[in-house]
């Protein structure tokens, strides 16, 4: 599993918000495109991440949609990866941080894709266990 890298794994069609975007538009977006996370950008830089998880807190608040803006849910201290790092120090981190989503990054092309939990279980589910006997 060392040698396996973000890149392989990670999600390249990744959707993106700004911060004052209204919850619902982001909502709507999520479900529209089966996804659990969002980017948020602003002036093409990443300023945060919201996902589904956000959400039971937007509910339990139960603040009115019209007025909620991303801003005031999104993570804001967004932990990145990038398509080089190593799925293994990827898990670490989610699972030290307790994410499900992580951005992956370039230092020139800013957000270039997202690796979930998902994609590292289906990564897993797939993977051939040698034979005792080989």
């Amino acid at each position: 599993m060392d040698d396996i890298f973000v890149a392989r794994l990670m999600s390249t069609s990744v959707r993106s918000v700004t911060p004052d975007t209204l919850v619902e538009d982001a909502a709507q977006e999520m479900l529209e495109h089966g996804i659990g996370s969002l980017v948020v950008l602003e002036d093409g830089e990443l300023a945060g991440i919201l996902t589904t998880t956000d959400f039971v807190e937007i509910v339990a608040e139960s603040h009115p949609k019209a007025e909620t803006t991303v801003a005031r849910y999104m993570t804001t201290d967004v932990v990145t990866t990038t398509a080089q790092e190593s799925i293994r120090d990827v898990a670490d981190a989610m699972i030290e941080h307790g994410f499900h989503h992580m951005p992956v990054a370039d230092e020139v092309e800013g957000v270039v894709g997202m690796i979930t939990t998902s994609d590292l279980a289906a990564y897993l589910s797939h993977v051939q266990t040698p034979n005792a006997s080989e």
